[in-house]
């Protein structure tokens, strides 16, 4: 019997293990760049909303970091 190919690792990625305010910075850029990821390649899934959401979130605790980061934290 041939062996079966091992199925393809999922796109989405896993929630991270903490709250998005105690990633780190490095964490918090790998987690974007996975949901991107994920987002290209299920563009027409019905999780993609799930995923565009989370990236949303990502995306506003970066520019919250920069704000903070360049002194206009308001």
């Amino acid at each position: 019997m041939p062996a079966e190919p091992f199925p393809a690792e999922s796109p989405v990625p896993d929630d991270p293990r903490h709250p998005l305010h105690q990633l780190t910075t490095a964490e918090l850029r790998t987690y974007r760049r996975e949901l991107e990821h994920a987002l290209k390649v299920l563009a027409e899934a019905p999780v993609s909303v799930q995923l565009a959401e989370s990236l949303s979130l990502v995306l506003a605790e970066q520019e919250s970091r920069t704000r903070i980061q360049e002194g206009n934290g308001k």
